[in-house]
């Protein structure tokens, strides 16, 4: 019998705790939520205050029945569920359900699971939090009154199996939005003049900057000619060379934003995956015996704080200066949070900066590997020195006519020497080198080229823009964005287009009927007020009867409205252009869970369905009848078979391509990377490189 019980919401966490607290703790897991509101009916009473019904999650009886016996075992029990709101919800509804006092010390927090973490947060346990429950709650109960009475509504004029929620619905809306403004957007005309200078053997290059000192903008090729009339030859004098010494600062460490962000540049990893790995890694990874066993090794993944602990900032510090030189130190300033971040806890970074990634190569799979060096190297390089760029400026002359060449060089790497933010459009960050030149030289140009250039619509969303997006507008928190991202894609609301963000026919008619009849639910500014309304919840300045009850009012009118008055919509199926082999009906598109597919029209007296196939142009290889498709993986990973399937059971993950190897005759295929595409022979050892 153990004298004390801990529960936490998973099995990984548990083994970890367990084995830091001794003998005397059981730790045992909830699997999460045990109470949560009925799927089958709305379960809140809005003419009572909003109370809610809660019941027992199917398939939690098991569990909640034996952390019942446990907890009449032990002399005493400790809710340990993550530290958000979730969490704290967690904690409340487990009290409810084994009868413990939740104003009694019961609850425990901690930032990171780590053996010094866990010890300490033992010695302070804390009373449930009401506020942090009250601010959840309210979440909870204003997500089901819009979801479980729009959504039917939904059902019955649209579509079934649809559904509206208060973040999903203004993040398609986003995306609907950016789709509108480049179909409206009107390219416009603008040139530039480039030119490629000589000082003795070498050459830079610089652009047309303005006439006599003015910058002048170029918008039709009659402005190039205008210029190059002005032009005497082709040498130009060095008015002025401004030379200056940058400092760049780096980047702060990880929220949960920027980290989904980082990672989608960097590692390719969806929002999903991205908090699915992280979630491994904060909860326990077993390092082996001699490593100190299971051990979490980063802090909680959910969180919008740059804030660091003073130990880790010391622990970084030691690192540096031992494995870089005191000069790559930082001098720490104390970082500023984003206007309307809650800094609950600190910002993800590794529980001990001393675990580097090359130490745990052996230990991790790639995508945890991947993950946590990215998240180790960016809390390295936050703790480093700003990085030194000697930058020059060069300004041309020839007859009153402006170039002008810039370039920087690195003179000091600091934090650079570990890490450099990405970026969304994958440029890489290259060193441009100027000769060196001083005022009074002359140059020759060798060549000086105009170019036609046309303004490009902004960017389709990928997912990293779009949690940036919704981030800087204060839609959602930390722990929504992945979860409203996967939402809208499986809903059918949104496509994926070369991984950006594209709304589908069926997106774009439900967001035009919230847009009718219930606005506020798609608006960003009140979407952005509920936000801060939930916020002032948790911190015990808002009752969240009053903020669900202002909200509810004008909601449930514009209900009966819409019940009423919305019209029936029917979304007709696209035909295919080819008939059904079964039946002889017309192929029609429709879409499903994992996107469009095949339909007979003739449906329910003929259920044909068939996958939309691809064809790349080469025959299969196999049995030589049948063409090579391109098809989807449930988790949406491309690849490639015989449309004979299953008669012919060829497969390859590696697109095939038309030729036969000119030294075997056997099946090329492409293999692509980031640097290049290779195509490779699948039975000999030849070879080609194209360009990526």
């Amino acid at each position: 019998m153990s004298d004390y019980l801990v529960i936490v919401e998973s099995p990984a966490k548990a083994k970890t705790i367990e084995r830091y607290l001794g003998k005397k703790y059981k730790v045992k897991a909830s699997m999460g939520h045990v109470r949560d509101l009925p799927k089958s009916q709305t379960g809140v009473d809005t003419e009572n205050d909003f109370k809610p019904k809660y019941i027992t999650i199917r398939g939690k009886g098991d569990i909640l029945k034996e952390l019942k016996s446990a907890a009449k075992k032990a002399k005493k029990v400790y809710l340990a569920a993550d530290p958000d709101r979730e969490g704290e919800a967690i904690a409340w509804h487990l009290a409810y359900s084994l009868n413990i006092d939740e104003d009694s010390q019961c609850r425990v927090v901690f930032n990171e699971i780590t053996k010094d973490a866990i010890k300490e947060s033992f010695k302070h346990p804390r009373s449930i939090n009401k506020d942090l429950v009250a601010a959840q709650q309210a979440r909870r109960i204003l997500d089901r009154l819009v979801g479980y009475n729009i959504s039917p509504l939904l059902w019955k004029k649209v579509k079934k199996g649809l559904s509206a929620g208060r973040v999903q619905s203004v993040a398609v809306k986003m995306i609907i939005d950016r789709e509108k403004e480049i179909e409206n957007f009107q390219p416009e005309e603008y040139w530039s003049i480039e030119a490629n200078f000589m000082k003795e053997e070498e050459t830079f290059e610089g652009s047309f900057y303005g006439v006599d000192n003015k910058k002048q903008q170029l918008k039709t090729e009659n402005d190039v000619k205008e210029i190059q009339s002005k032009l005497k030859g082709k040498t130009f004098t060095i008015d002025k060379v401004n030379k200056r010494e940058r400092k760049r600062n780096p980047a702060a460490p990880f929220t949960t934003s920027s980290l989904q962000q980082e990672a989608a540049r960097k590692l390719n990893f969806r929002a999903k995956k991205t908090m699915m790995v992280a979630q491994q890694l904060y909860e326990g990874i077993d390092l082996g015996k001699k490593a100190g066993g299971i051990t979490g090794l980063i802090t909680y993944m959910r969180t919008d704080s740059t804030r660091i602990s003073d130990t880790a900032k010391g622990e970084a510090k030691g690192y540096i200066e031992e494995n870089h030189g005191k000069d790559y130190v930082g001098q720490w300033k104390k970082t500023k949070n984003k206007e309307g971040a809650q800094d609950a806890h600190e910002a993800i970074r590794p529980t001990s900066v001393m675990r580097d990634p090359k130490s745990l190569k052996t230990i991790l799979s790639r995508d945890q590997l991947r993950l946590y060096k990215l998240i180790w190297e960016r809390f390295l390089a936050s703790q480093m020195a700003p990085a030194v760029m000697d930058t020059m400026t060069v300004h041309l002359l020839n007859n009153g006519v402006e170039f002008r060449a810039s370039g920087s060089k690195v003179k000091f790497k600091g934090f650079m020497k570990v890490y450099v933010e990405g970026n969304d459009d994958n440029k890489k960050e290259e060193n441009k080198f100027l000769p060196d030149l001083a005022e009074g030289m002359t140059v020759k140009a060798q060549d000086i080229i105009p170019n036609q250039h046309f303004t490009q619509p902004p960017p389709r969303y990928t997912e990293a823009r779009l949690v940036r997006a919704m981030e800087e507008q204060g839609i959602g928190r930390p722990s929504t964005y992945a979860p409203t991202l996967d939402t809208i894609q499986r809903r059918g609301y949104v496509g994926i287009d070369n991984k950006r963000f594209i709304p589908t026919e069926l997106g774009q008619i439900v967001t035009e009927l919230l847009q009718e009849f219930f606005p506020e639910i798609i608006d960003v500014d009140f979407t952005v007020k509920m936000e801060g309304d939930l916020d002032s919840i948790e911190d015990g300045e808002a009752n969240w009867v009053a903020i669900l009850d202002s909200f509810y009012k004008g909601f449930h009118k514009r209900l009966e409205v819409a019940e009423e008055e919305m019209e029936k919509i029917e979304i007709k199926d696209e035909p295919a252009g080819i008939d059904c082999e079964n039946c002889g009906h017309e192929m029609v598109y429709k879409m499903g869970r994992y996107g469009k597919f095949l339909a007979c029209s003739n449906f329910p007296e003929c259920r044909n369905t068939k996958p939309i196939l691809k064809e790349i142009g080469v025959k299969c290889p196999k049995c030589k009848e049948g063409n090579v498709v391109e098809r989807k993986s449930k988790k949406k990973r491309t690849f490639y078979g015989c449309d004979r399937f299953p008669d012919c059971d060829f497969v390859s993950w590696d697109k095939p391509i038309s030729r036969p190897c000119p030294k075997c005759e056997s099946l090329l295929v492409e293999k692509r990377s980031k640097k290049e595409t290779q195509i490779q022979c699948t039975n000999c050892d030849y070879k080609e490189s194209t360009q990526g």
